[in-house]
C-alpha cells in the first residue's frame, strides 16, 4: 500500500509517517519503477507500535531502543523501557497532585476570615518549589548497575576488616531477619520492598508467604533479583514517585536504601509510602538503615571519623544522608504512626511504624 493508504488505515498523518522514516524508525521498501514507498503489513505493525509508544509519551530515543529490543525478541528489555516510561508518568502525576494540593491550600487560606496575609501564599509556594526540586534532583551517584554483580558478596562481609574498619553492611543478616520478624507477613499479604536491590529482603518476605513487589532504580539489580526470585514482581522506580496506585500494599519495607535520600527527599518518600499503603489498622512500615540517634550522636560520630583517617567512612558520610532516628520517628508520628526501634550496631537501626 502507498503512504496515503497506510496513513488512512492507521489514523495518522502522512507527515507523521515521513517523520518516523526520517528518524530511521521505519524503512519501507521503494518500488524500482517509480521510487514510491510501499508499506507492507510488517511496516504497518511497526508504525502501530511507534504510535502506541508515542501515545504514552515515550521519547523517540527510547522508542528506537524499544524497537531494537522487539527486533531482537527481547521481551524483558521491552518491558524495562515500558516500566521506565511508567515511572516517568507516575513522577509527573505525583508532582501534579502536589501542585493541586498546594493550590487547594492557597484557596483555603484565601477563604479564611480577615485580611489575607500574602506572605502565607509565598511560604506555600516556596515550600512547593523546594519539594519539587528535591524530587527532581535525585540521581544515582553510586552507579548500582555496576555493583549488581558483586552486591551479594559485599553484604556478606559481616564484620569490619582490618584494612577496611568501616563496613556499611555490618550486621546485615541480623537486621534483615529482624525486619521480617517485626513485619511478620501473613500469607497472601501484599508487600513492597523499596530499593530491593537483588531481592534479599523481599525474598525473605516471600518465603513467609507474602506476595512481594520490589522496586529499584537499577536495571541490573532488578535483573539479578528476577533470576533469584522469579515470583517477585519487580519494577523500575524510586522512593520519590512509587509507580503504584493508592492503597496497593499491606506493608512497605526498605533496607540500606533510605539514606540515599536528602532530608527533604526523605519526607517526600515517607508521604509516598503512606500513599501506597492500605488504609487499615494492620498496615505497617519497616525501615532498616544506618542512622544517627540524634544530632549529638551525629556530631560526635563525625568528629571521630575525621580523626580516624578511614577514607571509606569519610566518603560515606559525605555522599550519604544518614537520617536521624529522632527526626524520622517524629515525621512518622506526624503522619499518624507510632514507632518502635532496635539498634543493631553504632549506626544500624530498624524502625517499625504502625497506625496510631
Amino acid at each position: 500500500m502507498n503512504i496515503k493508504e497506510a496513513a488512512s488505515r492507521l489514523g495518522i498523518s502522512a507527515r507523521a509517517i515521513r517523520f518516523y522514516e526520517e528518524k530511521g524508525l521505519i524503512q519501507p521498501a521503494k518500488q524500482v519503477s517509480n521510487g514510491y514507498r510501499t508499506y507492507t503489513e510488517n511496516d504497518i505493525w511497526r508504525l502501530q507500535t511507534i504510535a502506541a509508544l508515542r501515545e504514552i509519551g515515550m521519547s523517540l530515543q527510547d522508542i528506537t531502543h524499544a524497537l531494537a529490543e522487539i527486533d531482537q525478541g527481547n521481551q524483558q528489555g521491552l518491558e524495562e523501557y515500558l516500566e521506565l516510561q511508567q515511572a516517568v508518568m507516575y513522577a509527573q502525576w505525583v508532582e501534579l497532585k502536589r501542585m493541586m494540593d498546594t493550590t487547594q491550600r492557597m484557596i483555603d487560606l484565601n477563604r479564611q476570615d480577615g485580611t489575607l496575609d500574602v506572605s502565607h501564599l509565598h511560604d506555600l509556594a516556596d515550600s512547593a518549589r523546594r519539594l519539587r526540586e528535591a524530587r527532581q534532583n535525585w540521581h544515582d551517584r553510586w552507579n548500582y548497575d555496576k555493583q549488581a554483580a558483586i552486591h551479594d558478596q559485599r553484604v556478606q562481609i559481616e564484620s569490619p576488616q582490618p584494612d577496611k574498619p568501616f563496613n556499611l553492611y555490618h550486621n546485615y543478616d541480623e537486621a534483615l531477619a529482624h525486619t521480617v520478624q517485626w513485619i511478620s507477613p501473613v500469607p497472601g499479604e501484599h508487600g513492597l520492598d523499596i530499593g530491593t536491590g537483588t531481592g534479599n529482603l523481599a525474598g525473605r518476605m516471600l518465603h513467609q508467604g507474602a506476595v512481594m513487589t520490589g522496586i529499584d532504580q537499577s536495571r541490573e539489580m532488578l535483573r539479578t533479583c528476577r533470576l533469584k526470585y522469579p515470583q517477585i514482581q519487580v519494577k523500575l522506580g524510586n522512593f520519590l514517585a512509587l509507580p503504584f496506585a493508592d492503597q496497593s500494599f499491606d506493608f512497605v519495607v526498605s533496607s540500606f536504601a533510605f539514606h540515599h535520600l536528602g532530608p527533604d527527599q526523605q519526607q517526600l518518600a515517607l508521604e509516598e509510602i503512606q500513599r501506597v499503603l492500605k488504609a487499615s489498622g494492620t498496615s505497617r512500615i519497616c525501615l532498616t538503615d544506618l542512622m544517627f540517634t540524634d544530632s549529638t550522636h551525629r556530631d560526635a560520630y563525625k568528629r571521630l571519623a575525621a580523626a580516624s583517617g578511614d577514607t571509606e567512612q569519610q566518603r560515606a558520610l559525605r555522599e550519604r544522608h544518614f537520617p536521624m532516628l529522632d527526626e524520622l520517628c517524629y515525621r512518622l508520628t506526624h503522619l499518624g504512626y507510632e514507632t518502635k526501634q532496635v539498634r543493631h550496631n553504632e549506626l544500624l537501626h530498624t524502625v517499625l511504624a504502625v497506625p496510631l
